[in-house]
């Protein structure tokens, strides 16, 4: 079975977590997740992450600890297993989210309480509200 390794970044300012939202076209478009993505062939997962997030956001960071780690099936179906780490990171140089547009298309500063309403996959919920 083909694995896939996913990494995602929980960046927080002033108490509120950035979530961006997928855009229209891409898989699972609408969702609201964590910056970050795949893991390439002989790349560190923590490289990865820091390089997603400047990737998906303008954003300068550094990893400080692994928050979490989530494994389960393809959603969509295909012999595939997926590994996901969550980690807490911190903001070089705090600046305005530059969104790349052909991945999603918007972003928000989110609190626990305003995450509840959103449509977040589980380690993502869990990453945002705790639970």
């Amino acid at each position: 079975m083909e694995e896939k390794h996913l990494v995602y970044c929980r960046i927080e300012r002033a108490g509120s977590v950035l979530v961006i939202r997928r855009a229209a076209g891409v898989f699972l478009a609408g969702r609201w997740e964590l910056p970050g993505g795949g893991v390439e062939s002989g790349e560190r997962p923590e490289a990865a992450a820091v390089r997603e997030v400047g990737e998906e956001t303008g954003l300068s960071v550094e990893v400080l600890a692994e928050r979490s780690a989530h494994s389960w099936m393809d959603v969509a179906g295909r012999p595939l297993r997926i590994h996901a780490r969550v980690y807490e990171v911190t903001e070089h140089d705090p600046r305005p989210v530059t969104l790349n547009p052909h991945e999603h298309d918007d972003h928000a500063w989110v609190t626990p309480d305003q995450a509840k309403s959103l449509d977040l996959a589980a380690h993502f919920r869990e990453a945002v509200i705790g639970a």
